[in-house]
This record gives C-alpha cells, sequence and structure tokens, in this order.
C-alpha cells in the first residue's frame, strides 16, 4: 500500500532553465519513502511521456523542491532538491540544483516563511543536499514578490526579474581527487566540485567536436558508453561512491568559445545532454576554467580582466563571476561565485496525484 495524501498544496515554478513542483515539506508526508511514492505519482512517473502527472518528460522539468523552515537562525529556509526520474520509479536526493534554487526565494515569500522587504529581499538558502548556503535577492516592491522586468536568460523565452543568487564557498574541496588532472577510462579529464561534482572533458578526447546538438550527442551510442564508463570511474575517485543509481557526477564536454565567450559546453546530466547548462554545473566549468593545469589549458579563452565568465551552452550562454584562490593547505580553492538567474510562477493550487496501488492488479487475460 502506497501512502501519502490524496491531494497536495503546490506551486509550480520555473526557476532559471528547469521547471519543478515546489512543496512545503510539512504539506508532504515525513517518512521520505512515502514522501517519494508521492512524488513520483505526482510527476507521473515511471512513463517516458509522464502523461499523467505534472513532469514535462525531460530530467529538466521533472523537479522539485522541499522548502521548509530551519533549525539555524542564520539561515532563512532549507531547501531540499528531489530529482525524479522520468522512466524510472526513482527519485534521488545527491544533488542539488542551483535553477530550482532561483525560485526558492520567491517561493518563500509566496508561502510566508519569509517576509518580504520593500524594494528588494535577500533569502539566505541552505542547500539541503550538500549542506552548501547560497544568498538569493529578488524584487519585491510594495511586499510582493515582482517576477516581472528585463532580465534575460539563454533558454528562457522573454524577460523576467533579476534573481541575484551569490554562493558562499563550501567545505568541499574543489579538487575532489587532490590533482588538476586525471586519466579515467584512458581520458584525460579534470573533476571539480563547485557546488556540482563535475568531471571536465575535452570534447575532441572523445572524438567529437563538441558544438554537436543535444540530440546528436545523445544519438551517439558509443560516445554515451564511454562517459558512463568515466563516471563510474570518476564517482569513487571523487569520494562519491557507487554512481550506478546516482544523478552525479555530471560530465561537461569543452571545446574552444564558438562565439565571444570562455568556452563552449554540452553536458550531460547524465545520461540525457543539456539543452542548456546548470547553474551549478557552470559554476564548476568556470572554477576548472580558472585551475592551473586543468584540462581547459589550451581550450578556454579567458578575459583579460575581471572574474565574469560566459559559458556558452547549446541555446546561447551563461554569464557567471568566479574566482579560484589557494585554500589553507596551499590547494586551489573556489572563491566568490555568483550569478544571475530569473523565475516565474507558473501556477498556485493543488495537485492530485495519481492513485496508489492499494489492491493486487490483476492481469486482464487471467
Amino acid at each position: 500500500m502506497t501512502g501519502g495524501p490524496a491531494e497536495v498544496r503546490c506551486l509550480l515554478m520555473r526557476g532559471g532553465t528547469s521547471k519543478g513542483a515546489y512543496f512545503l515539506a510539512d504539506d508532504l508526508p515525513r517518512d521520505p519513502a512515502a514522501r517519494d511514492d508521492l512524488l513520483l505519482r505526482t510527476m507521473g512517473s515511471p512513463d517516458p511521456r509522464q502523461i499523467d502527472g505534472l513532469g514535462g518528460a525531460h530530467p529538466l522539468t521533472s523537479k522539485v523542491a522541499v522548502v521548509s523552515v530551519p533549525d539555524d537562525p542564520d539561515v532563512d529556509v532549507d531547501y531540499l532538491f528531489l530529482q525524479v526520474a522520468v522512466d524510472a520509479a526513482e527519485v534521488s536526493d545527491r544533488q542539488n540544483c542551483g535553477n530550482l534554487l532561483a525560485a526558492v526565494g520567491p517561493f518563500a515569500v509566496e508561502r510566508g516563511l519569509v517576509a518580504a522587504g520593500d524594494g528588494h529581499t535577500s533569502v539566505r538558502i541552505r542547500m539541503v543536499n550538500t549542506g552548501d548556503l547560497a544568498t538569493a535577492t529578488f524584487p519585491t516592491p510594495d511586499g510582493r514578490v515582482d517576477y516581472t522586468g528585463t532580465a534575460r536568460i539563454s533558454g528562457v523565452p522573454g524577460t523576467a526579474a533579476p534573481v541575484v543568487i551569490e554562493f558562499e564557498q563550501g567545505a568541499a574541496p574543489l579538487l575532489p581527487t587532490g590533482r588538476a588532472r586525471e586519466v579515467i577510462a584512458g581520458t584525460t579529464v579534470t573533476c571539480v566540485d563547485n557546488g556540482m561534482p563535475t568531471v571536465l572533458i575535452p570534447a575532441d578526447a572523445l572524438g567529437v567536436t563538441g558544438y554537436e546538438t543535444p540530440q546528436e550527442l545523445e544519438d551517439n551510442a558509443a560516445l554515451r558508453d564511454r562517459v558512463e564508463r568515466i563516471r563510474l570511474e570518476a564517482g569513487p575517485l571523487m569520494g562519491l561512491g557507487d554512481v550506478r543509481d546516482a544523478t552525479v557526477p555530471k560530465l561537461s564536454l569543452l571545446a574552444p568559445p564558438a562565439r565571444d565567450g570562455a568556452v563552449t559546453t554540452r553536458t550531460f546530466i547524465p545520461h540525457r545532454c543539456h539543452t542548456s547548462i546548470g547553474v551549478l554545473g557552470a559554476a564548476g566549468v568556470a572554477a576548472g576554467l580558472l585551475v592551473s593545469g586543468s584540462v581547459a589549458e589550451g581550450i578556454a579563452r579567458l578575459p583579460a580582466h575581471g572574474a565574469r565568465l560566459r559559458i556558452e551552452h547549446p541555446t546561447g550562454f551563461l554569464d557567471i563571476e568566479a574566482a579560484v584562490g589557494a585554500g589553507a593547505d596551499g590547494a586551489p580553492a573556489a572563491g566568490r561565485t555568483a550569478v544571475v538567474r530569473t523565475a516565474r510562477k507558473i501556477f498556485d493550487g493543488t495537485v492530485f496525484p495519481r492513485p496508489g496501488r492499494t489492491a493486487p492488479v490483476l492481469d486482464p487475460s487471467s
């Protein structure tokens, strides 16, 4: 028998270039198994089309944010990200999502967890998946969230109000393996973690240009197999253990910039190729570009001045401010990381999950 309520209060929001269902933790079952079962039925998984739920048949639109009041007085809200698989009965909490993060602050104001300021509101958010911290600042004229504005981000039509997200330096080492380069599955790569475990791979080392469309890369079975071999070997080296059933690490293929950016990327998340790039994935790429001796040397074109890097992706670019310095042990360490995203409230109401199984399903042919 499955648990959970027959209907749940839900706010569907776009955060950056992703879309997800946002819930208050108090509105969901406390037991993780019952919660995950409810979310699978809510999103319509497992089903490649997710026809019977909120999901959009793609990992970027099959996401959930669970927001709650923290036990730390220095944090405004806790944010748990859950990736709901599309065609499998799986819910993963092993990664953050920097795109859905863009709407967590507005959601907290909408639900009354944080009082809006007159003009702008800043919300300090703890990303429960990893314990990392970020502060999101967004416009709240007259004490209400304003989603309209002139900020434009690649991969999203139109414009919206800017959400400035500044990430605080986490406790995880920037180079999880302790080295700027590793040979994994016969390929020289750089493993970084600037909020998201990511493996940087020169595209030409995999026999591709790095300018292919996501669909062309997904259709390349030999490439997918090789990328997965790298991922499975990288997991233990990065301290992630066995990642066969995990959605991390992500893998970003690097190529010289096609336009005026610092580098061109194609990112596997981990089995589908991202139509753009995740915020935290871009943070990892940006930091990796700045690490001396990384595989980005000879590929990336770094700006002469300033910390803003333009990361090119299949549908445009993402500008990110990043810095890398030396930690107490002399190893490379991430400094300030900040990005501008946008978010929008799509609908607020009640979602009715697909009913759970309460009795055996009979074979109609018997």
